[in-house]
């Protein structure tokens, strides 16, 4: 059985979970998300969790079992307290800003880099070296957190470049320069 399938899902107090056939409609205070899952994966609501089972032990049954119930717990937990992902952008003159609804990056290249906030998700730079992504969509978070963190990945030398908040960068040593006779 899987372990993390066989755990129940406990619903928060103003989210409310509707399930019809395969598709699934989680609705809470930060807004709504729907799912289709697997019509071998049964969901059910019993007093306030979720349950997720399965009809029989097949490979794809018992592969799908945790993913779906990863799924909802994702789902539940984006439309209660939502998702974020912090970006630090280090390098000498690298800066990001906020304009309306765009994100401006100044990343050592001849122009600055403008990557659009979209509906789903909002971004927040309380100061030019930090990036805040929030939103209810957990995938969708870290897509856009990705995307932004591909413009300028962090380099092992100097650590320039726009990284995760809790990521570490390996670092390397520079070259050692033998004087040549």
């Amino acid at each position: 059985m899987s372990r993390i399938g066989k755990m129940p899902i406990a619903i928060p107090s103003g989210v409310d979970v509707k399930i019809d056939g395969a598709n699934v409609t989680v609705k809470g205070p930060k807004g709504t998300l729907t799912d289709t899952f697997d019509s071998q994966i049964k969901v059910e609501v019993q007093g306030s969790e979720v349950i997720v089972s399965r009809s029989n032990d097949e490979k794809r049954n018992r592969a799908l079992h945790g993913l779906t119930r990863a799924l909802l717990n994702n789902m539940v937990t984006g439309v209660s307290e939502g998702f974020e992902k912090v970006l630090e952008v280090n390098g000498v003159g690298y800066r990001a800003q906020k304009q309306g609804k765009k994100l401006v990056l100044s990343l050592g290249y001849s122009h600055p880099v403008e990557m659009e906030e979209n509906g789903d998700i909002t971004i927040d730079v309380p100061s030019p070296n930090q990036i805040i992504i929030k939103g209810i969509d957990k995938q969708k978070v870290g897509q856009f957190a990705a995307e932004v963190r591909e413009k300028r990945p962090p380099e092992p030398y100097k650590g320039k470049g726009i990284k995760y908040a809790d990521e570490h960068i390996r670092r390397k040593e520079g070259k050692t320069g033998k004087a040549k006779k």
